[in-house]
């Protein structure tokens, strides 16, 4: 069973009521640690909320995950290579960073000065509604540890 937060995140639940979802205490839960914890896994996540909140299966974060994604509360963010990963920060236009080496993912305010190829020379007929921009590299850790980002290989149980 799961447990309320230990606060009631009255902007979650007028979230939840504006995107036409039904408050539940999955989501709520979902939301209010994903707040704390941004950039995580459905694996990362599962975890966080069982421990705070009580049980939940995985199936039921997925299925929390998808609809608030579907809705707008969410943000998926799938790097090349690496698990989906999930954000409450929507609605604005900014990219992300990605190490190579441990997948660690931080928040790119838009690129100031040069901006990057956000609108295709020939559109195709496709509707755009996104461009992304994902920076990759290594985080100062994967730095320090030696190496390069040259050939770097993405190693899940690093990642975990």
């Amino acid at each position: 069973m799961v447990r309320a937060p230990d606060r009631q995140d009255d902007a979650v639940v007028q979230e939840l009521r504006e995107a036409g979802l039904r408050v539940t205490m999955a989501r709520q839960a979902v939301l209010t640690w994903l707040a704390e914890h941004p950039h995580s896994t459905a694996d990362t996540i599962a975890e966080g909320v069982r421990e705070q909140y009580g049980a939940l299966s995985l199936q039921a974060i997925y299925g929390v995950l998808a609809a608030c994604a579907d809705a707008g509360l969410l943000r998926r963010i799938e790097p090349a290579g690496h698990p989906a990963r999930f954000e409450r920060r929507v609605g604005d236009n900014h990219h992300h960073l990605v190490c190579r080496r441990c997948g660690r993912t931080e928040d790119v305010d838009c690129v100031v000065g040069e901006r990057p190829c956000l609108e295709p020379a020939d559109e195709h007929g496709f509707a755009i509604d996104e461009a992304e921009v994902v920076f990759w590299g290594l985080c100062p850790a994967c730095l320090a540890a030696g190496g390069s980002a040259a050939g770097t290989q993405y190693h899940e149980e690093e990642w975990q």
